[in-house]
Order: C-alpha cells, then sequence, then structure tokens
C-alpha cells in the first residue's frame, strides 16, 4: 500500500487543524530528503517561518547561541505574535549569562535530594492510581490517570494546595492542549493569563509565609545579588507547571495508547525482555509531545545554501528529528529495546529540560505498574487528539484492563 506525499504547499504548519486529522509522516520525509531548510509561507496574517527537519540540523541549531536566539520567543504562538513577554525572566526564553545563572537556581531548589523524595511520592501515587483502574476493569486513562500524576507532581514540588489541582489543570489544558476547536487563541492567551495571576497570588502569600517548597526558594534567590522580582518567580512558576504537566501527561498517554496496538512490544516489557530505562527513551522519542521549539535569528548565517537572515523565525521540528533515518535505525519502529537513543524529546544544549528527570521517573514507575498489575490491555473507544501545533497527543483514552492477580497481590 502506497502512503501519498501531501503537497508542501498545502500544509501549514502554522495552524493547530493541520496536527488533528492527516498523519504527517510522508511530509516530514519528503522535508528531510528535498527540503531540509524549508519555508513555510505566511498565512492566515500569520508571518512565513523557516522550518528544519533533520536531527543534525536541530542539533546544531540547539548548540548555536551566537547566531540564534530564544529570547524572542521560543514557541510558534509566541513567536509569530512578535515575541514572548517573559523574555529576560523565564528561563526557556532567557540567554546568556542570566540564563545560566536562572538555571542554577532552578536546579538547586530542584535537588537530588528533593527529587528523590518527589520521585517516591510518585511511585506510590501510580501504584494506588493504576491499582484502582485495574481492579475497576478500566478507565479513561487520559483523565483519571495521566491527568492527575503529573500534575500531583508538580504541585506538590511547588507547594499548590490540593484544592486548586483540577482547576489549574483546566488551564493549562486551555492554554496549550486543548481538544476543542471552540477554543481559539483568545481563549488560550486568557487561561495563560490567568496561571500568570495564580500564581502572582501564591507569590504573594509565600512573601508572607515562607514554607520549605520551590516557590518559597525562588523567592529567597538571587542573581548577582539582587532578588529575584515578583515577575521573575510568577513566570518561571509558570514554566514549570506548563512543562511539568502537560508534556509527561500527553507522553504517558501515548505510552498506553501505543502499548495497546504493539502487542509485542508489551510482551517484551511484561516479560522482561527489555529494560524499563531504555523503554522510557523510546516511549519519549516514539510521543515526541512537544512538536517544535523555535529560534530567531541574530546573525545572517547559512545553511544547506539557505540564507537566514536577521529576525527570522526558525523553527526545529522534534516530530520529524525523532524519525530521521540519518540517526535512527528503522525509526518508524516502535522499539522498547532500542540502544542507543538519542532522541529530542527535551531539547538539547544550554535550554535541556530542567524536569527531564521527574518526567522519566513518572514514565518509569507507569511502565512498571503497568507491568506488575496487569496482563494486558485494550482501547475501548477511540481517543480524541488535541489540537496545538506546539503539543502532540490526547486528551481521551478509554481503555480496559486485563488484571495480573498476581501482581496485585503484591505488597508495595
Amino acid at each position: 500500500m502506497s502512503v501519498s506525499t501531501p503537497a508542501l504547499d498545502t500544509v501549514d504548519l502554522g495552524d493547530p487543524g493541520t496536527f488533528t486529522g492527516r498523519g504527517l509522516d510522508a511530509f516530514w520525509r519528503t522535508l528531510r530528503d528535498t527540503a531540509p531548510v524549508y519555508w513555510n509561507p505566511p498565512a492566515a496574517g500569520r508571518r512565513g517561518f523557516w522550518v528544519l527537519s533533520r536531527y543534525d540540523d536541530i542539533m546544531a541549531t540547539y548548540r548555536d547561541n551566537v547566531n540564534f536566539t530564544s529570547e524572542r520567543g521560543n514557541v510558534l504562538v509566541t513567536l509569530l505574535e512578535g515575541g514572548d513577554a517573559g523574555a529576560g525572566k523565564m528561563l526557556a526564553v532567557t540567554d546568556g549569562h542570566r540564563h545560566h545563572e536562572l538555571r542554577k537556581i532552578l536546579q538547586r531548589v530542584l535537588s537530588p535530594r528533593v527529587l528523590d523524595q518527589v520521585a517516591r511520592t510518585v511511585r506510590d501515587n501510580t501504584r494506588r492510581l493504576m491499582r484502582e483502574a485495574v481492579e475497576s476493569g478500566g478507565c479513561d486513562f487520559a483523565e483519571e490517570i495521566a491527568g492527575r500524576i503529573p500534575m500531583t507532581t508538580i504541585s506538590n514540588l511547588l507547594g499548590v494546595p490540593e484544592q486548586d489541582r483540577e482547576f489549574l489543570l483546566s488551564l493549562t489544558k486551555t492554554a496549550l492542549s486543548t481538544d476543542d476547536e471552540g477554543v481559539d487563541e483568545v481563549d488560550s492567551e486568557m487561561a495563560r493569563n490567568e496561571l500568570l495571576m495564580y500564581f502572582m497570588d501564591i507569590v504573594e502569600e509565600r512573601r508572607e509565609s515562607p514554607g520549605d517548597d520551590v516557590i518559597s526558594r525562588l523567592i529567597a534567590s538571587s542573581i548577582d545579588g539582587v532578588p529575584l522580582s515578583d515577575e521573575d518567580v510568577v513566570l518561571n512558576c509558570y514554566s514549570l507547571i506548563i512543562g511539568g504537566d502537560e508534556t509527561s501527561r500527553l507522553t504517558m498517554i501515548d505510552c498506553v495508547h501505543t502499548l495497546a496496538d504493539q502487542r509485542e512490544q508489551w510482551q517484551r516489557l511484561k516479560g522482561g525482555k527489555v529494560s524499563v530505562d531504555t523503554a522510557v527513551d523510546e516511549v519519549l522519542r516514539w510521543a515526541s509531545p512537544t512538536m517544535h521549539f523555535g529560534r530567531s535569528v541574530v546573525h545572517e548565517t547559512e545553511l544547506h545554501g539557505v540564507r537566514l537572515r536577521p529576525g527570522e523565525i526558525v523553527t526545529l521540528w522534534h516530530a520529524s528529528g525523532n524519525r530521521d533515518e540519518r540517526t535512527f535505525d528503522r525509526p518508524g519502529v516502535f522499539d522498547l529495546g532500542r540502544t542507543p537513543n538519542k532522541h529530542l524529546a527535551f531539547g538539547y544544549g544550554p535550554h535541556f529540560c530542567v524536569g527531564s528527570y521527574l518526567a522519566k521517573v513518572e514514565i518509569s514507575e507507569l511502565l512498571m505498574a503497568l507491568r506488575d498489575f496487569t496482563t494486558g490491555f485494550e482501547r475501548t473507544d477511540d481517543a480524541l487528539r488535541i489540537r496545538s501545533n506546539f503539543l502532540t497527543g490526547f486528551s481521551t483514552l478509554p481503555v480496559r484492563f486485563r488484571p495480573d492477580h498476581r501482581g496485585l497481590k503484591e505488597v508495595d
């Protein structure tokens, strides 16, 4: 059976609707082979932008902080609007010395001691939720399990009250990963603003009454002797809640969605024929929940004979790089034993995801709970795909589990 390749000029990567229907594997393969530096033309009032699809080009651009910057935005939604209000304050859109110092602060507040404690909580929470779902026969995995584990984890770190977590989850979905076609960019912008206002209130409370949470530690931090401002703290809390929830949640959903179809790979995991650590990396490569990141050109440079000029937008597509035949053997095959596996799910270089450890812990604990508590599972209805040009995945995933009674009898 042949797969038709859509004409390049019929695919607009700036339109979230592009990613809700047809698969783009053939499109990406054509770009990698024939147009590794591709111009996505202006459309619907949006600017045009460059598209990088090859793994090596993406890596080279991540390494190059001379010719490219993230300070004008790092995703299409902000780049196309002309910039990010958090530039120079939020880690993801800050470069140079301040980025280095801010990253050190976040790595300090997310120390191994803190993360080891969090990892134990993740394990307990994951195994409890999975046990309940398996014993009941099934659930909407996206809502009842994946929707709770990452949000609980990052909320515990930030000191977010338990009664506020459903509200925050609804805001993060509206901001970046809605499945509702009725939600437009205005709704998403309002959700992002609500998140910022929520954390502004929390910061004010912590200044009055500090605790042992990440927000309190950020408030007590400084760069070059200057304390972080309320805005600095709020913007980095926003970044942590978005990064700590969205990507992990979508990866976990994709993991179960894929394993439900890939029976042979499930049996390899269930039978202990692949290590969980190796499986985690393949789950991340396959899901590639963050489809792209973006940069702006600072100095004129050239790539594959194409001249990139100052001010132009360059987008780096993990969705394509993680399927690049030049880097990965049989990239279209889901192989839980794949090694090496230098995927791009967490980015690369100075902006490598500070939450990568936690994300791997969450996916690892999910895989172990699936392995221990169920002999298999299947989808009971179609999964609903989110509408986004930044993130990819599903917002619903009805699943039926077959219990492993030996595993369920164990004492955790």
